[in-house]
Order: C-alpha cells, then sequence, then structure tokens
C-alpha cells in the first residue's frame, strides 16, 4: 500500500524549504514530506559550486520572509545561503521531512479519490508510490542534470579542459592558466573577478553584451540601524526598501529604456575608465528585456582596469588545439574553457504529469495568479520573479496554498481547480529575449492578457492577489471528488482536507 500525506512538496532547496515552514506554521495538522532528488539540502545553492558563487539579488529580499539575514554581506556567497537554507530546515525541524534520493518520476491526479500517486525513483533502483492530496513544486525551473552547451566546431581539437559551471569540477588548479569564459550573463560576471587571483590571465568571450550595474556588498543603513532595532524590524526595512529600489528599476526600464540605458552605461563608464571601449557593455536590446546583472562592488570593473581580465565581443568559429577561433580571424589562445552559456529550462524536474490517467501538454495549460495552472486540481508550482528576488513570489505563493488549503477544511471540499476561461487570450508565460526562456518557450505553459491569468512579474501586485484576495473569485472552484476514498487502515492512519 502506497505511503499517503495531506501535502508533499517537491525540492529541498530556498522554494521546498521556505514551502515546508509555512506550511507547519499554518497548517500544522497536516502531513507533509519533502522529497529531494540530490542527498543535501540547498537545492541550486549546493549543486553551484564554482568559484565565486554568490547571489545576484540582495539577501534582504531573496531570504525568507521569516528568517532575517543578519550576515553583513548583502550580495551572499553560496555557502552562506546554503548555510541560511539548512539552518531554517534545522530549526524548524523540516530536515526529518525531507526524503533524500527520491526522484519524482510521474504524477497522476485520479479525479474519483482527489488524490496525486507520485512514481518515485529511489537512488537504490527501488521504485515506490506515494499519495497526497495536494501536490507542490519547488523543483526550480532549469535542469539538474545538464546545462547549456552549444554545439562548438572543432571542440575535439582543443587541448586543454572544457567546463560547464554547473559541474564544476572539485580542486580544479587554474594557477598560472588562461581561462576563456564563454557568456555574458551573471555566471560569467561572477566567476571572472573570482578567478584573477590565480590564473594569469581571464577573458570574458561574449557574442552579446549584458547589462550591468554595480551594487554595494554591505548596506551601512542596516549596519547603523541595528544599533537601536531588532533584527526583524531592520529586515523588513531594507527588504521593502530594496524590494520597492528594484521594482522602479524595472518600470522605469520598460517606461523610458532610454534614460535608463544611459544610466547604466554611465555607471559602467565611470568604473572602467575612459580608455575602455564601450560596446562590450552596451546591448543591443533595451533594458530589462534580459535580466539585469549585478556586479558586487564593481569587482568585475576593478579587475578589467588592472588588466587581470579583458573582455572580447565576437563570434566564435571554432574550437582549435590552442583555444578559439573567431569569426573576426582572431584567436584567444586559453588552457580552460568555461562554457558560461546558460542553463537548460525544464519545469517539474521533468516529471511526467496526467490527469486520469490521460497526459498533461503543459503548454495547453494557463498560468492562473502565476502558481496553479488551468484544469490541474490540486497542483502548484513555485515560479519566482525573474526581474527581483525569487523568494519574494516564493514566501506569496507558499502562503496562498495554506490558504487554500485551510478554506477546503472550512467549506468540506477536497479539490481546488483553476478554471479556464475561454475568452482568455494565451500570451508568453515570461516576457523576457533570454536565450533560456527562448529556447522552452514551446513547451512551456502561458500566461495571458487579464487577471488573474496575467503573470505581473510585480510584487506589489501579486501580493495583493495572493495576500488578500479573494480566494473564491469566480475562477478558482472547490468541489468534493465524486467517489469516496477507501478507509485507511489502523496502521496508517490518513488525514484528509475536511475531516
Amino acid at each position: 500500500m502506497s505511503e499517503h500525506f495531506d501535502v508533499l512538496i517537491v525540492g529541498a532547496g530556498l522554494s521546498g524549504i521556505g514551502a515546508a515552514w509555512h506550511l507547519s506554521k499554518q497548517c500544522p495538522d497536516k502531513s507533509f514530506a519533502i522529497l529531494e532528488g540530490r542527498d543535501t539540502i540547498g537545492g541550486t545553492w549546493d549543486l553551484f559550486r564554482y568559484p565565486g558563487i554568490r547571489s545576484d539579488s540582495d539577501m534582504y529580499t531573496l531570504g525568507y520572509n521569516f528568517k532575517p539575514w543578519t550576515e553583513p554581506k548583502v550580495i551572499a556567497d553560496g555557502d552562506r545561503i546554503r548555510n541560511y537554507i539548512q539552518e531554517v530546515a534545522r530549526d524548524g525541524g523540516m530536515q526529518q521531512k525531507v526524503r533524500f534520493g527520491h526522484k519524482v518520476a510521474a504524477a497522476d491526479w485520479d479525479s474519483e479519490t482527489a488524490k496525486w500517486t507520485l512514481t518515485v525513483q529511489k537512488k537504490s533502483g527501488e521504485t515506490v508510490q506515494l499519495t497526497c492530496n495536494w501536490l507542490m513544486m519547488c523543483s526550480g525551473y532549469y535542469n539538474y542534470e545538464e546545462g547549456f552547451t552549444p554545439e562548438f566546431k572543432g571542440r575535439d581539437d582543443f587541448k586543454g579542459q572544457v567546463i560547464h559551471p554547473q559541474f564544476w569540477p572539485e580542486n580544479l588548479d587554474y594557477s598560472g592558466k588562461r581561462v576563456v569564459v564563454i557568456g555574458s550573463g551573471a555566471t560569467a560576471i561572477t566567476l571572472i573577478p573570482s578567478m584573477t587571483d590565480k590564473a594569469q590571465h581571464v577573458t570574458m568571450l561574449q557574442r552579446t553584451p549584458s547589462y550591468v550595474i554595480s551594487v554595494p556588498q554591505f548596506d551601512p543603513m542596516v549596519r547603523f540601524l541595528l544599533k537601536f532595532l531588532p533584527d526583524m524590524t531592520v529586515y523588513n526595512i531594507s527588504r521593502a526598501r530594496n524590494n520597492f529600489i528594484t521594482q522602479m528599476i524595472f518600470k522605469l526600464s520598460r517606461k523610458y529604456p532610454n534614460a535608463v540605458r544611459k544610466f547604466l552605461l554611465k555607471q559602467v563608464k565611470m568604473q572602467v575608465g575612459p580608455n575602455f571601449d564601450m560596446k562590450h557593455f552596451t546591448p543591443p536590446y533595451n533594458p530589462w528585456d534580459q535580466r539585469l546583472c549585478a556586479v558586487p562592488n564593481g569587482d568585475l570593473f576593478k579587475v578589467l582596469k588592472k588588466g587581470k581580465a579583458s573582455v572580447v565581443t565576437d563570434q566564435i568559429d571554432r574550437f582549435v588545439d590552442k583555444g578559439i577561433l573567431l569569426k573576426s580571424g582572431q584567436t584567444l589562445e586559453a588552457d580552460i574553457i568555461i562554457t558560461a552559456t546558460g542553463l537548460n529550462l525544464r519545469l517539474f524536474g521533468g516529471m511526467q504529469m496526467s490527469v486520469d490517467g490521460k497526459p498533461v501538454e503543459m503548454n495547453k495549460h494557463i498560468s492562473y495568479k502565476g502558481l496553479m495552472f488551468s484544469d490541474l486540481p490540486n497542483f502548484s508550482n513555485t515560479l519566482g520573479y525573474t526581474n527581483a528576488s525569487w523568494t519574494l513570489k516564493a514566501d506569496l505563493i507558499a502562503e496562498y496554498v495554506c490558504r487554500l488549503i485551510k478554506h477546503m477544511d472550512k467549506t468540506g471540499t477536497r479539490i481546488a481547480t483553476a478554471r479556464r476561461d475561454p475568452n482568455v487570450q494565451p500570451a508568453p508565460l515570461l516576457d523576457m529575449t533570454s536565450g533560456y526562456v527562448a529556447r522552452a518557450e514551446a513547451t512551456l505553459p502561458k500566461g495571458a492578457d487579464r487577471a488573474p491569468w496575467k503573470l505581473y512579474q510585480n510584487y506589489a501586485m501579486d501580493k495583493e492577489q495572493l495576500h488578500n484576495g479573494k480566494l473564491e473569485d469566480g475562477v478558482m472552484t472547490f468541489s468534493k471528488p465524486h467517489k469516496v476514498a477507501r478507509p485507511s487502515t489502523a496502521a496508517e492512519p490518513v488525514r484528509r482536507y475536511g475531516s
């Protein structure tokens, strides 16, 4: 007989541990477990181990709304973020709820019993089935098993090492080596200043520049306020302030792109100096068409100015034995090539889904309030912001799911389903031109042109609809199953919604 839970959470990273904390506090009578395919807590922040790995958002907004970030660095190193997540899991008793080495291969919803049945593959090779009333996906949005690397001609001709940052070799020695980092996103911008301490030289090779902005790694306002106010009060003030600033930059970028472009380029020019060719930091697109990259304390600009690193904007013709031949005819000599070329977007960890035995095609469903999907019952997915800190949305989603569960208990219902309005016009889910979004767009669920189907990417609007909005909004329907599930055995009690 399969083991049953009120809620199953998939993923023990930043989102999953946060969801478990909210669930344990707001719905303390509900049984739940966290299924984690890997062997540790931390998700992204445990998987990525490349030099300098750090947040690209400030920790006052990337941190949970219930757990203040008290360390001095605002832009935190990866190991400190991992410790923060693990501390929350330990203090909240979530460690005992995690089932490591449990990868969810499939999930099937049964309308007659109002249950999800999950097929789970254990590391031992054993396959088990678990059931639940509500399924919370907190598995992130990219493929943990492979990063994105384009096909490069002549790759086998290169005599050095080729490394993707997602799978950084332990104890890699790059002392005195010539390193070329392919890419211009957050990973490349993090790696380059972090490797110049040992490498002979580091070159960032980019096809298209990104917008970058220097941000302070320490916050003097916080240091001052902590002398007079409690940690949580200071944390909430800083969280609100930083979220406001981030949202204002995004809104201004969309409304006045030319003005924001000039501002961003000017602050780079001031740091790299008058002799630097600004074509390397002048993208052909508008600000926030792709994610804005943060440079803590201007560390990238400092190593460029000192000559420890350089930027080349060109296209790759092929790999050669000594490095990379560019379309311009120039050869970049390298001992190590790092392909910081992005991620492969994959929802739900690649899990196969079905409803009453019928396979689910996610590209035919529309996102509801950014967390559920049309006609998919008792199922939520945590997808954070692309224009702000992930956890701002993750906290709201977890709290909303808890509201739904409590509402079902109160009304004696077992099923919550967002019924699709046939008049709603589908739209792309993510309004970004980033490569990882474009590559996966055909497989993604859709957004729409109106509430509650529109994905706002706006914390204030999401807080209003998720935290304060009506649960029974004319779209979300609450119902009971057609047939009551069989009673549980005495040895295996089952808690059900409405019981």
